[in-house]
Parts: structure tokens; sequence; C-alpha cells
């Protein structure tokens, strides 16, 4: 077990946010059931399964997991689901090779031991690899999601691909809730940034950073106000209001 308790809030009715050490999860129930978007880093397993106790769930019945992109500290509980629970995980037609672990889109080692020199991506690296990052398994039986099945789920969830970050990244937007899931198409924190906000993550996480910014424009006009990031806390604001903001931010 990582050695933090994650903070667990109702940011919506029915979808329920988990601020882990280093990374985020959601857990969204309604009358149909509880399904997970994301389950942080391969350590983090018993504070997952254990946020999912907490909200008198089994995880045994969850329909589905679904995953915004296939970097370990998201996929990090998928492959156990699967096996254990029979669990479908389901990600974009684009993701699906990353998720099952035939591709690789992920920051090198060499990435970042060349800025290891730095305090904060020091203190990060040695959290990656406490929370057993190298020795993430791959979702081998992930499967592409459709708009069909994921209207089928519980909250009724509907996918915006925004590649850049890795080529199937995206976002999963609740829309009954008016709540919207990013993952790391933008965040509100992050080890090694000093900002608080709606930011893009450091350039060495993107497979295309350029195209990483220039995909949130995707999200212009979709009505949420509720903002759940991969990295960060919760945002309670207009979905533009953050984009405007983060754009500012990543101005040159």
């Amino acid at each position: 077990m990582t050695e933090l308790s994650p903070r667990i809030q109702e940011a919506a009715p029915g979808v329920f946010f988990v601020e882990g050490p280093a990374s985020n999860w959601t857990v969204v129930r309604d009358h149909s059931g509880f399904m997970l978007i994301d389950s942080g880093y391969p350590a983090d397993r018993d504070l997952v399964l254990g946020s999912i106790h907490s909200l008198g769930l089994d995880p045994a019945d969850a329909r589905a997991v679904l995953i915004t992109h296939g970097h370990v500290d998201h996929t990090g509980s998928a492959a156990y689901f699967s096996e254990t629970f029979g669990t479908p995980v389901l990600c974009s037609p684009e993701e699906v090779a990353h998720v099952q672990g035939r591709e690789k889109h992920q920051v090198t080692f060499g990435q970042v031991l060349a800025r290891a020199w730095r305090p904060r991506v020091f203190r990060w690296m040695l959290h990656v690899i406490r929370a057993k990052a190298l020795q993430a398994k791959p979702a081998t039986l992930a499967e592409a999601w459709d708009a069909a099945r994921l209207r089928s789920l519980p909250g009724c969830p509907e996918a915006i691909v925004l590649p850049g970050h890795t080529p199937g990244n995206a976002a999963i937007l609740l829309p009954e809730a008016r709540t919207i899931a990013v993952g790391d198409s933008f965040v509100t924190a992050h080890p090694i940034s000093p900002a608080a906000g709606p930011q893009m993550l450091h350039r060495m996480y993107h497979s295309d950073a350029a195209s990483a910014l220039e995909a949130t424009r995707r999200l212009d006009g979709v009505q949420a106000s509720v903002i759940l990031p991969g990295h960060g806390p919760a945002l309670r604001m207009p979905l533009a209001e953050a984009l405007a903001a983060l754009r500012v931010r990543s101005l040159p």
C-alpha cells in the first residue's frame, strides 16, 4: 500500500473523486451500479479497493474500468480488475494497443534522469519507483469503447478523444452531472510543477506537446462545471473558464 491515504469527495451527485498520493481516480455510481475511471499507480491498488469499499460497494461488481490513457499512473489496477473480477477495461480505439502493452507512449527513464538534478523531479522519480511504475502490468484484455456501450454505463458517459498526450488520450464527460474527467489532457497540479490551477503537464510527458495543447480546443463548448483531473484537486468552475486560464498560462 502507498504511504498516504487518498482524499475522497463527492464532486457531483454519484461522482466520487479520489485524490490519491500522486494520481487520481473516480468512482461513478447510479441505480445501475458503479464504474471506475482510471486506477492510479500499481502500488495504489489497496487504496483503489479501499475507496470502493468505503462507498459500500464491492469491487467485484464494477461494471467497467474506463481508462483515459495508457500511462502506468492511470492503468495501475486495470489488469487486476480484469483478471480478478472479469471487469471490462475500456479505452478509446486509438489507445487500445497502448493499454494492452503492445505500444509504449511513456516518458522515458532517460528524459527523467536528464532532469533529476531538479529537487521536484528527483522526489517525483522516487515516488514513481515506490509506486511500482516499473513493474506495471498491462491490461491485455482491454477493449475499445463505443458510444452505445458507454451510454449503458453508470453516469451515461461520453468520450472526447484529445490526442497529443498519448495518441488515444480521452476525456470522459458525465453529462447529467455536468462533470468531466480530463485525465492528463490538463491538470490542476503536479509534483514537478510549482503552479496551481489549470495547466499542461511538462512537455516531456506528452507524445506530442503541441498537439496536446491544440487538442484541448475540442473541449470548447462542452458544458461542464466540475473538472476532475488526473493530477491535482478537482475544480468547481465552468470548463470554459478553466480552458481560458490554461491557455493564458500556456502562452509562450
